[in-house]
């Protein structure tokens, strides 16, 4: 979230309050010294079962109809993680990750406490380089003030906060995010810099001609749902920081994507936006089962960072298609009829 207009006054508020000693208790702490296993050593996660989703004409004749008047293009992937059904649209296709790079960040930051390499409480200072680090809380306050690592994780998935993603990577780079994507057996996602330059990883600069589009970060749809189900499976890092993993993820303040009309459902995403993107990935909780998703919408025609902006009204329509076709056929037809 690279922009100041995506953050109303209330989410200032409440981003400031963030940083208060009591709210943090809200949430359970991971002890950094526990009996989590070395990060280090964990090896590539496993191939889940999946299958087509049993509606892929029917949701493919949805889709279609529904990016009719679109000018731009759609990539995304999602899975029923409890019957394994999926659907894709060019789901191996490299796209721009936009904020969603802030998950794998999140996870190696778990998997440095994990290791002893890093501790929650570490204390980091607030540096203000330039102008594209205004998303979020940090860009507020005093340069030179100093926040733990578990705030500056937190702020980075709850609110997308810029500033404290470039200080995260400060601390632990780039390259030691992509070694571990490679490690869990990620081919295509890479964390590539900072927000507004800067901490340029080894693989960007080995590939600079070919990554230079992607900006902060490079993936695929099925390897975000990839890394969500592996989340929601206990299998990333330890199963306690999964489910911290994702309990922070359900704290997100912006839905205007996947959770734009899923009121009084749980939800775990991470958004992403730029001038002609967006994207948006997460877990829905339904009553009918988990599905996993990632969407990218991008060429976006309309520079646009209002809350009714293109590129978010068309992710909560893919939605809404994704969960119908997604859902177990009594639940299908039980949905049908009201």
């Amino acid at each position: 979230m690279a922009l100041q207009s995506l953050f109303p006054h209330r989410l200032w508020w409440i981003g400031l309050c963030m940083l208060s000693a009591p709210f943090w208790h809200v949430l359970p702490r991971c002890n950094p010294c526990s009996s989590l296993p070395s990060a280090a050593a964990q090896t590539a996660l496993p191939v889940m079962d999946e299958r087509p989703a049993r509606q892929t004409a029917a949701m493919y004749r949805r889709v279609r109809q529904r990016l009719a008047s679109f000018k731009g293009k759609v990539f995304c992937f999602a899975k029923n993680l409890d019957t394994g059904e999926t659907f894709g649209l060019a789901p191996d296709t490299k796209v721009r990750t936009a904020s969603t790079i802030k998950v794998p960040i999140m996870v190696e930051v778990f998997a440095q406490v994990a290791e002893g390499k890093l501790t929650w409480d570490e204390k980091l200072t607030v540096v203000r380089r330039h102008e594209y680090e205004d998303g979020g809380v940090l860009f507020e306050l005093t340069p030179g003030t100093q926040i733990t690592v578990r705030d500056a994780m937190r702020l980075m998935i709850v609110v997308s906060d810029n500033i404290a993603t470039n200080i995260l990577l400060d601390r632990i780079t780039t390259d030691a995010v992509n070694a571990r994507l490679e490690a869990m057996g990620f081919a295509a996602t890479r964390s590539l810099r900072k927000i507004g330059g800067g901490g340029e990883s080894t693989f960007r600069q080995n590939h600079l001609e070919e990554n230079k589009p992607y900006g902060i970060g490079v993936t695929t749809p099925r390897e975000m749902v990839r890394l969500l189900e592996a989340l929601e499976r206990g299998l990333v890092v330890s199963p306690e920081a999964s489910q911290e993993m994702l309990t922070i993820m359900k704290r997100q303040q912006f839905r205007d994507g996947i959770g734009r009309r899923l009121r009084g459902v749980v939800i775990a995403n991470k958004p992403g936006a730029l001038d002609h993107l967006r994207s948006d990935i997460g877990i829905v909780y339904t009553k009918h089962g988990r599905v996993a998703m990632a969407i990218t919408v991008e060429d976006i025609p309309v520079v646009d960072y209002c809350s009714e902006a293109e590129g978010h009204v068309l992710i909560a329509d893919l939605v809404d298609i994704l969960l119908d076709g997604l859902a177990p056929p009594r639940s299908a037809a039980r949905r049908a009829q009201h």
